[in-house]
């Protein structure tokens, strides 16, 4: 991808708190070197219950793809991320990161990847469970504006899900704010 003039697009700082993987950065993010540089960026930060300030601090939020880069279009949206990126890149980046006490995995390729269950369960599933994988681990559908069909069928997420998870951030943001 450097052929393309892109760098690797992730965010990593021992002082982390909350990691957030998801399937690869978008183009605009890519084209722009910030991770979640778009819509779904905006309605992930009004999910957490952060300002863009927080989401946007190392000291707070690490960003790791399943790829670290962007993979491309396909025939019904981005193309998956490279198999085996995420083996390879992933150990050594988190090992750094000894501060991380919530992982979010957006979407199925993250969950496959870390989920012990996942394998077995839909993506449905795992974020309706995801009280089954604390801690570290919280499975999140991406917040995508084209995964709104999802969201109306399953209105559980805003009224159960959401509010968890920002209790979730909350804490570990506080955790991080009262070390400073």
């Amino acid at each position: 991808m450097r052929e393309k003039g892109w760098e690797p697009l992730y965010t990593a700082s021992a002082d982390a708190r909350i990691a957030v993987i998801g399937q690869a950065p978008g183009i605009r993010a890519q084209s722009s070197g910030i991770p979640w540089d778009d819509a779904s960026g905006r309605t992930l930060i009004e999910w957490l219950g952060v300002t863009e300030e927080q989401f946007r601090s190392p000291n707070l939020f690490a960003f790791l793809g399943m790829d670290f880069y962007y993979p491309g279009r396909g025939r019904s949206g981005d193309l998956p991320p490279r198999k085996g990126f995420a083996a390879t890149w992933h150990p050594p980046l988190l090992a750094l990161m000894p501060r991380i006490e919530l992982v979010l995995l957006i979407g199925r390729y993250a969950q496959l990847h870390y989920l012990p269950a996942g394998r077995h369960g839909t993506l449905t599933d795992n974020v309706r469970d995801h009280r089954k994988f604390a801690p570290p681990w919280f499975p999140l559908v991406h917040p995508s504006p084209l995964n709104f069909r999802w969201q109306t069928r399953n209105p559980w997420f805003v009224t159960e899900v959401l509010p968890e998870l920002k209790a979730r951030v909350g804490t570990a943001v506080g955790h991080a704010a009262a070390e400073e």
